[in-house]
């Protein structure tokens, strides 16, 4: 059953002004206590009255609700939070493209966190802040048991005020202080450049509400300078709007071909189409790593099961769980964990994210540093995929920076498309004497 689009976010982790999450819209007033086995509220009505009735110094009821929810979602998935009104209002904002930060991708490993990547031409990625690094303090506050949204919530702040993080790198003895001016943090979504033999080359760097308006006027002016063929890089791209990412598999796909589909506990089943009158057809590579997720993995996940293009690079993350907002009723909000999606062909990625057609990992040139990769399945309470069971392995590494000339897979994608192009250029040879009878 084709359903009406909702506006739903999908991306793999916390920013420090970007919060990953798949999101989609229910009303607060749909919800009720009664008869839904909430008695065991009372001990917590009995607790909150104790606390306000008897502690030592005064307290503020709010604050005392708030850190109560706070630390019930805490017990749940990764990906489920409560956003106070000032970063509810934020998220809002947020998925325009343009915030107030540093451009920090965080997650929690082996409860501490951990930097994923900084973003391009931002504080932190002028700074030096480098992927895999631990930020053990934020201005001189430890970040043991600190939650992804507090951590973003100390990050945040008005451009040209500053904030100290202590980080932790592989190979140090210890912490290090770096000082970081914050500023409006402006993400490009999408770059395009044409590379050699006419081969198109766009990279995605996350999925806003003008993705797939930009990526269509890219591609119009990829077509005008006469590309014979495309490289659709979503390496390190964690996610962004659902619609966004359906739009942009509707750019590469005929009308009507599904896209993704959900899943709640109770089995109830979404699905979402491409939807547009053409599309590009010329031949295609899809380059992944491990920080492509979500919505990355939805558009890889979707070109691959229809065989529209072959996908080259690692596993990619393996976020395959869809979170709902809620607004409450006080202007706060509710990240709750609700379904999961699928790719057309049923396949569950969470925890195990996108297979490449093409497995080609990266290597640390000339004595450059690795950090350790995290995915999904290394996070803190992540969901199991009910396909199939994820076996331990050993710790995997990548580069922390890899310089152009050696991105071999971008060299190996560029490499296909060249032979592509040749075979496809080579004349059918003519019918043969026997044929023709």
């Amino acid at each position: 059953m084709k359903v009406k689009r909702i506006a739903v976010v999908v991306m793999l982790v916390v920013f420090t002004a970007v919060l990953g999450v798949s999101v989609g819209r229910m009303s607060v007033t749909s919800v009720s206590a009664a008869g839904e086995g909430y008695e065991e509220l009372k001990t917590f009505t009995e607790v909150l009255s104790m606390v306000k009735k008897y502690y030592v110094e005064e307290v503020n009821t709010k604050d005392l609700v708030y850190s109560a929810i706070k630390g019930m979602l805490g017990s749940l998935d990764p990906h489920s939070s409560f956003m106070p009104p000032e970063a509810y209002k934020e998220m809002q904002v947020e998925t325009k493209g343009e915030f107030g930060g540093l451009g920090i991708q965080i997650g929690i490993k082996d409860k501490t966190l951990t930097v994923i990547a900084p973003i391009e031409d931002t504080p932190a990625y002028k700074a030096g802040i480098k992927a895999g690094d631990k930020i053990v303090k934020i201005d001189k506050e430890p970040t043991k048991d600190m939650t992804l949204e507090d951590a973003v919530t100390k990050m945040r702040g008005a451009p040209k005020t500053s904030v100290t993080l202590s980080i932790l790198r592989e190979g140090w003895q210890e912490p290090k202080d770096f000082t970081l001016m914050r500023d409006i943090i402006k993400i490009k979504s999408v770059k395009a450049k044409v590379l050699e033999d006419k081969i198109g080359y766009i990279k995605l760097s996350q999925f806003q509400e003008m993705t797939a308006s930009d990526l269509e006027a890219a591609l119009k002016k990829l077509e005008g300078e006469k590309v014979n063929s495309l490289v659709l890089d979503l390496r390190n791209d964690p996610g962004g709007l659902l619609n966004s990412a359906i739009d942009v598999t509707s750019q590469f796909l005929p009308k009507g071909k599904l896209v993704v589909y959900t899943k709640t506990r109770s089995g109830e089943k979404s699905e979402f189409f491409t939807d547009g009158e053409s599309h590009f057809t010329k031949p295609m590579i899809v380059l992944v790593n491990q920080g492509s997720a979500s919505a990355s993995e939805i558009v890889a996940g979707a070109l691959k099961d229809w065989n529209r293009a072959a996908i080259l690079g690692t596993q990619t993350f393996g976020k395959g769980s869809v979170q709902t907002v809620i607004p409450l009723s006080d202007g706060a909000g509710l990240r709750l964990t609700t379904a999961k999606y699928y790719t057309p062909k049923g396949i569950s990625i969470q925890n195990t994210g996108i297979t490449p057609d093409i497995v080609l990992k990266l290597e640390a040139k000339n004595g450059a540093k690795e950090h350790p990769v995290l995915r999904e399945k290394d996070l803190a309470r992540h969901l199991k995929n009910e396909q199939t069971d994820m076996k331990p392995e050993d710790v995997e590494m990548a580069p922390i920076e890899v310089d152009e000339k050696d991105d071999i897979q971008l060299q190996r994608a560029v490499d296909i498309l060249k032979t592509w192009n040749i075979f496809r250029d080579i004349p059918a040879p003519p019918a043969s004497a026997e044929n023709k009878k």
